[in-house]
C-alpha cells in the first residue's frame, strides 16, 4: 500500500541508496548535498523540536529565507509529528513595518507553539509579549547528536497549514492533511510523468504551495535531484534561472507567467545556442492568469537556446486542492482556445472565433488530475453549465482541503453540496479546462463583462510601462455605471504621453474608456508571492492614497 504520510515517504526515499543530490544556490556558490545526510542533519532537528514541545497537534511556524536549513527545518517539524507553517517574508524592505504586523496575525490565525526563525530575521525583529517562544534556525540544525522520539502520524493529521495569497488583514489557513498532500504528490508525479532521472529546478518561495508542495515536496518525498535558490537570486537576474536549467540540466521548473516574461526579456539579449536548454521537458506555467503571447514569446527565446517548443505546461492549482487541480498532456506544449470576445463578454458563451478581429486567446489547462474532479456551475444557483458555458469553477476529490482553520463562517460559504468553490470564472472546452478570470474581478461596463486580464496585459505593451506592474480594476461612476480605471508602474518621465498611450491601448483593445493613473516603481501592493492585489489597490485609489508620478 502506498505511504499516505510525509513522513514515511521521506525515511523510504531519501535512505534509498539511488537517493539524489540537492544543491543550494547562493550567489555564485553551490553546496550539494545527498538527500540521505538531510534526513539525518532533520532527524536531530526534530529531536530538538521534541525537546521544545513540538508534536502531534503542534503548529510550528518557520520564518527564513530559502536555504539548506530551511530545508532541513521543513523536513524536522514532519519527522517531529508536528504541522509546519512556513511564513512570509517581507516583499520590499520598505514595508518591514507591515511584515511583522502580518507575521503576527498569522501566528496568532495559525496558533504557533513555536516559531523557528532565521537569525537575521530575529535580529531585525524584536520579540513581543504575544509571540510563540523563539529559536534561531541556525541553532536547531547545527550539527549534533539527539534522540529522535517515535511518534505516530495518522494520514489524516495536519502536515501543514497553508495560508492562501493575498492573506493579510484577514489570514486564512488552509488545512493540508498528509492524506491530501500524498494523493496530490502522487498525482503530480503522474501527470507531469516524473523519473529518477529528472532534475528540479525551483527558485519559488517555500511558503508559497508551488514551491514548498510541488518543486520541493516531489523531491523530497521521492529522492530525485533538486536545485534550489532563493527568490532573491531569481529577481536580481533572471538570467539565472535559465543558466541553472543549463549548467545542472534542470528538466522540470515552474514558474508564474511574469517570470517567463522576465526569462525571455533575457534570453533575448543573448546569441544563440549560448545555453543548452536542451534537457529542459517541463516549463510549468501557474498560479497567475497564463498569457498566451507570453509564453509564446519565451518559447521562441528560449527555443534559441535548445528549448523544445513542447515543453511549454501550462496548468491550474490553487492551495484549497493542495497544489495541482488541472494539467494538459506532457510533451505536446501549450493549446490555446481563441474565443469571440463580445460572446464571452455579454453573453458568457465561449464561441470559437472565426475571424483575427474581436477575439481573445486563453490557454487550455488540461483535465483534472488523479483523484480530482472539476465542474463549471452557475454561480447563483449551483447548477452545472454545458460545455463552452462561463461559470464557476468547483473542485471535488481527495486532495481538496477540509476547510480553513478554525474558519467555519468561511466553510460555509466555499463548500457547496460536497464541492469546493473557487471563485474562478471559466469553461469546459472539449473536456479542458479554461479560466478567464477571477469572479470577484470583473468589471461590468453597459451589460459587458470585462476582464481586468485583457486590459492589463494590453497596458503592458505600452512603452514607458513596466510589464507585470499594470492593475485594472472597476469603480462605480454616476447613475451606478462601472468605470475602468488603470494603475501602471512607470518609470519614464514623459508622463503625459504615457498616460496618452496607455488610454488609447486600451481603446483599441476593449473599445472603452478608461480613466489611467500612474505611479512609481515599486506602489502597486502585491501578496506575499508576488500577486498583483487588485482590491487592495481599488481601496489605495478611492482613498486618494497612491503616489502619483
Amino acid at each position: 500500500m502506498t505511504a499516505l504520510t510525509l513522513v514515511e515517504r521521506i525515511g523510504t526515499s531519501q535512505s534509498a541508496p539511488g537517493a539524489g543530490t540537492v544543491r543550494f544556490i547562493s550567489g555564485d556558490a553551490v553546496e550539494a548535498v545527498r538527500w540521505g545526510r538531510i534526513l539525518d542533519d532533520a532527524t536531530v532537528a526534530a529531536a530538538r523540536l521534541q525537546d521544545l514541545g513540538a508534536g502531534p497537534g503542534a503548529k510550528v511556524a518557520l520564518l527564513g529565507t530559502t536555504s539548506r536549513a530551511m530545508v532541513t527545518a521543513i523536513e524536522a517539524v514532519w519527522l517531529a509529528g508536528a504541522t509546519v507553517v512556513v511564513l512570509p517574508l517581507p516583499m520590499r524592505l520598505a514595508s518591514v513595518d507591515a511584515f511583522v504586523h502580518q507575521t503576527r496575525m498569522r501566528l496568532a490565525g495559525a496558533d504557533a507553539m513555536l516559531l523557528v526563525v532565521e537569525g537575521a530575521i530575529a535580529d531585525m525583529v524584536e520579540p513581543a509579549p504575544t509571540d510563540p517562544p523563539r529559536v534561531r534556525l541556525e541553532d536547531l540544525t547545527a550539527p549534533g547528536r539527539a534522540r529522535l522520539q517515535d511518534v505516530t502520524v495518522d494520514p489524516d493529521d495536519l502536515a501543514i497549514l497553508q495560508f492562501t495569497s493575498g492573506s493579510t488583514a484577514d489570514p486564512k489557513g488552509v488545512m493540508l492533511p498528509h492524506r491530501q498532500i500524498c494523493h496530490n504528490l502522487d498525482s503530480i508525479a503522474t501527470g507531469a510523468r516524473f523519473s529518477p532521472d529528472d532534475v528540479v529546478v525551483s527558485w519559488l518561495p517555500l511558503y508559497h504551495d508551488m514551491g514548498l508542495i510541488g518543486l520541493l515536496g516531489e523531491p523530497l518525498t521521492t529522492g530525485i535531484d533538486l536545485v534550489i535558490a532563493s527568490p532573491l537570486e531569481f529577481t536580481a537576474s533572471p538570467l539565472r534561472w535559465m543558466e541553472w536549467m543549463s549548467a545542472f540540466g534542470g528538466t522540470v521548473t515552474s514558474g508564474p507567467n511574469f517570470s517567463y516574461a522576465l526569462a525571455a526579456r533575457a534570453l533575448r539579449r543573448l546569441a544563440p545556442s549560448t545555453l543548452d536548454l536542451s534537457r529542459w521537458r517541463l516549463a510549468v506555467n501557474g498560479a497567475e492568469p497564463i498569457d498566451p503571447d507570453a509564453v509564446d514569446t519565451f518559447v521562441t527565446a528560449a527555443g534559441a537556446q535548445g528549448l523544445d517548443p513542447r515543453a511549454a505546461f501550462c496548468v491550474f492549482g490553487m492551495a484549497e486542492a493542495t497544489l495541482a487541480v488541472a494539467f494538459p498532456t506532457p510533451y505536446e506544449g501549450m493549446a490555446v482556445d481563441e474565443v469571440d470576445r463580445r460572446a464571452l463578454e455579454r453573453e458568457r458563451l465561449a464561441v470559437p472565433a472565426t475571424g483575427s478581429r474581436g477575439t481573445r486567446r486563453l490557454a487550455r489547462l488540461g483535465r483534472a488530475v488523479d483523484g480530482l474532479e472539476i465542474r463549471i456551475t452557475d454561480p447563483v444557483t449551483g447548477e452545472p453549465m454545458a460545455e463552452r458555458e462561463v461559470g464557476e469553477l468547483e473542485l471535488r476529490g481527495n486532495s481538496v482541503t477540509p476547510g480553513y482553520y478554525r474558519r467555519p463562517e468561511l466553510d460555509a460559504v466555499t463548500f457547496r453540496g460536497g464541492w469546493l468553490r473557487t471563485g474562478d470564472l471559466g469553461y469546459l472546452a472539449d473536456g479542458d479546462l479554461v479560466v478567464c478570470g477571477r469572479m470577484k474581478d470583473v468589471i461590468i461596463v453597459g451589460g459587458r463583462n470585462v476582464f481586468p486580464e485583457d486590459v492589463e496585459r494590453a497596458v503592458a505593451e505600452v512603452d514607458g510601462v513596466r510589464a507585470g506592474n499594470v492593475i485594472a480594476f472597476g469603480v462605480e461612476r454616476r447613475h451606478g455605471r462601472e468605470g475602468i480605471v488603470v494603475v501602471a508602474e512607470t518609470r519614464d518621465v514623459d508622463v503625459l504621453t504615457v498616460r496618452e498611450a496607455v488610454a488609447n491601448r486600451v481603446r483599441d483593445a476593449v473599445g472603452l474608456p478608461t480613466e489611467v493613473v500612474l505611479v512609481a516603481p515599486g506602489t502597486l501592493p502585491k501578496t506575499s508571492s508576488g500577486k498583483l492585489q487588485r482590491s487592495l489597490c481599488r481601496n489605495r485609489y478611492l482613498e486618494r492614497a497612491l503616489e502619483l508620478v
